[in-house]
């Protein structure tokens, strides 16, 4: 019976300590959250609003040759940019946006993926171990890019991905990652990078937006669509630290009340020991009283 108390008594020092960690880690999540969360609230109606305008000229110039990030041809080389988190403990985040990666290929580009034909580029260190374990092609150049997260260190990639779509080292580049609700919240979303897709205006079929071109059509589009390129993967890592964020204090926070409902189950099962061997010892020692009078 000691021994019992002993072991019970040392797994209620191991879950209080395991719980201070896990509150701890709540902590630190809520306060970067809150600095994410800002970041990418400020950040997202820029990044659409600029989306929505290039898209709109890339749907109103059919045949211009000048628009070489938005020609469409035959898919034969994929490439898809997978934002994750750098660490876990934030509960099924990561590993959701690899199964998502998993099922695009199955179901848009599994002939591409037998021809040996899909590459992932991972920015995060988890979803490129995940995939990597998956057997797939990847590169590692950009995996630690929220070590130093800026507009200009996105910007690397993004230029990197124009430049080999422009190659025509890939034919369609999809980004994958998470768009940020709230705390508790997060959609799994792949979007298309390049080629930059057109605006499909269901209401307004025929029509075309009315636009004036200062100072020049070719010249504005040729400065306008790398920066607005840059814009949107910078707003799709945003999105994926805000949601990291919160998925780790959500997970942390899952943490720390599932140690409160273990420590009560261990703390009942520790004062019925106790009682039991306290009951024990009174029943000893009535027992020897009696046998001495006896």
């Amino acid at each position: 019976m000691p021994g019992q108390l002993k072991e019970v008594r040392s797994r209620i020092k191991s879950v209080q300590s395991t719980q201070q960690i896990t509150k701890a880690m709540k902590m630190v999540s809520a306060a970067k959250l809150r600095k994410a969360q800002d970041a990418i609230i400020q950040m997202r109606p820029y990044a659409q609003k600029l989306q929505d305008t290039l898209s709109n000229i890339v749907s109103n110039s059919d045949g211009d040759v000048s628009l070489k990030l938005a020609t469409e041809r035959p898919v034969n080389k994929v490439l898809l940019i997978l934002i994750t988190s750098d660490r876990g403990l934030c509960g099924a985040y990561n590993t959701n946006l690899v199964k998502l990666t998993k099922s695009l290929v199955k179901e848009q580009y599994e002939s591409q993926y037998l021809n040996g034909n899909v590459e992932v580029w991972g920015i995060g260190k988890k979803g490129l171990e995940g995939m990597q374990r998956a057997g797939f092609n990847t590169k590692e150049t950009y995996r630690d890019l929220f070590h130093h997260l800026s507009f200009e260190t996105i910007q690397e990639a993004s230029a990197a991905a124009r430049e080999a779509f422009v190659k025509g080292e890939f034919d369609v580049v999809e980004l994958i990652y998470s768009e940020f609700k709230n705390a508790a919240t997060q959609r799994f979303k792949v979007e298309r990078f390049l080629p930059i897709p057109k605006v499909e205006n269901k209401e307004n079929t025929g029509k075309k937006s009315d636009f004036i071109f200062e100072p020049g059509k070719v010249e504005l589009i040729t400065e306008l669509m790398p920066k607005i390129l840059n814009t949107q993967l910078f707003k799709a890592v945003l999105d994926a630290n805000a949601s990291e964020h919160g998925a780790r204090m959500t997970a942390m926070d899952k943490a720390s009340d599932n140690a409160n409902e273990l420590l009560r189950g261990l703390k009942i099962t520790y004062n019925r020991a106790r009682q039991a061997a306290i009951t024990t010892e009174l029943t000893e020692i009535v027992s020897g009283a009696a046998a001495l009078n006896g």
